[in-house]
């Protein structure tokens, strides 16, 4: 013997390269939609074949695309990219709010300002103050010659003005905060569908790997009872024997 050990190659059956046993896996340990799949690419395929890793990477995608598409009809953009990202291995998360802030304008964040403060306790208290002093000068401390006598219609002026200001300022502020929700709602799709996608594929991959540790289990029981009728054996023909 030269003390070297030949490790036995394997072809896989769709690139047709040859790798080592713990780089290809039998198409006995494969479900049965993932097998139609390469089946439908590779008509020669059977359980008796072998795929490398990158392949079998390859259908998983292409199974699991097939699964979406016969579930929800044509696949959404949405959809696409949590595919791609699977595939790349990527993040789907983004931080919307850093994203959200490089794009604001000064308007946009005059805007908010603006809207945050209106919609505040403090506004009200200032706004509350300021209507209580108007109407106490217009009505006892500049009695004699008031600049805004009662019914207060220069007053009524600055409020519709007010108003009518700062009701599309606010309503600036709000659509921006419903497309910063849409993409909220956009960005927790992705994530619940690649866990659910990702969910899948770690199934699959504990099947297979219960099914491989099996095949070992039966091939070291077979061993056994093996070794056991070959003791048996040297026991019944040693006994003869030992009677002459």
């Amino acid at each position: 013997m030269n003390g070297h050990r030949h490790t036995h190659l394997i072809t896989c059956l769709i690139c047709g390269k040859s790798f080592r046993p713990a780089e290809v896996v039998s198409g006995q340990l494969l479900h049965g939609g993932l097998v139609e799949t390469i089946r439908a690419a590779q008509p020669e395929w059977t359980e008796d074949s072998y795929i490398c890793r990158e392949d079998l990477h390859r259908f998983r995608h292409r199974f699991l695309e097939a699964n979406l598409a016969t579930e929800q009809g044509e696949l959404s953009e949405l959809q696409k990219e949590v595919l791609q990202s699977i595939q790349e291995n990527e993040s789907v998360v983004k931080d919307l709010n850093a994203e959200f802030a490089g794009k604001l304008s000064f308007g946009d964040r005059l805007a908010d300002k603006v809207a945050t403060f209106g919609g505040s306790w403090k506004f009200i208290i200032i706004f509350g103050g300021i209507l209580f002093c108007w109407i106490i000068l217009n009505s006892i401390a500049l009695l004699r010659r008031p600049f805004d006598p009662f019914p207060f219609i220069l007053l009524n002026l600055v409020l519709s003005c007010v108003a009518s200001i700062q009701a599309p300022v606010i309503m600036m502020s709000q659509n921006r905060q419903e497309e910063k929700d849409r993409l909220r709602a956009e960005q927790d799709f992705r994530t619940n569908l690649k866990a659910e996608l990702e969910i899948r594929t770690l199934h699959a991959k504990i099947d297979e790997l219960i099914t491989h540790q099996w095949q070992r289990l039966l091939e070291i029981q077979q061993l056994q009872m093996e070794m056991m009728e070959e003791i048996i054996g040297h026991r019944q023909a040693d006994e003869p024997a030992a009677g002459k």
